[in-house]
């Protein structure tokens, strides 16, 4: 799995119990062999890509609040992707 995705699905893990649509994006990481997250992202349903884009911010913040560069970096690539 590329390492964004890798990143990703962590992410995703943390809000599972809560949304089903998280749910549903997780399990698409879990049972899909994406190349990369180009792939994956073009994958998406509209309401997912939607979520995704919310969730990636609100991890996006803790990583810098936490000074996780690298976390920073990896979920960047996905989000970039999402805003085309």
């Amino acid at each position: 799995m590329d390492s964004n995705l890798g990143f990703l699905r962590e992410s995703l893990s943390n809000h599972i119990e809560n949304h089903k649509i998280c749910q549903r994006i997780y399990n698409k990481l879990e049972q899909n062999n994406y190349a990369n997250e180009d792939e994956f992202v073009r994958d998406l349903e509209e309401n997912e890509a939607t979520i995704l884009n919310l969730v990636l911010q609100y991890e996006l913040d803790y990583a810098r609040n936490e000074q996780d560069e690298e976390r920073v970096q990896q979920l960047n690539g996905v989000y970039e992707l999402l805003l085309v």
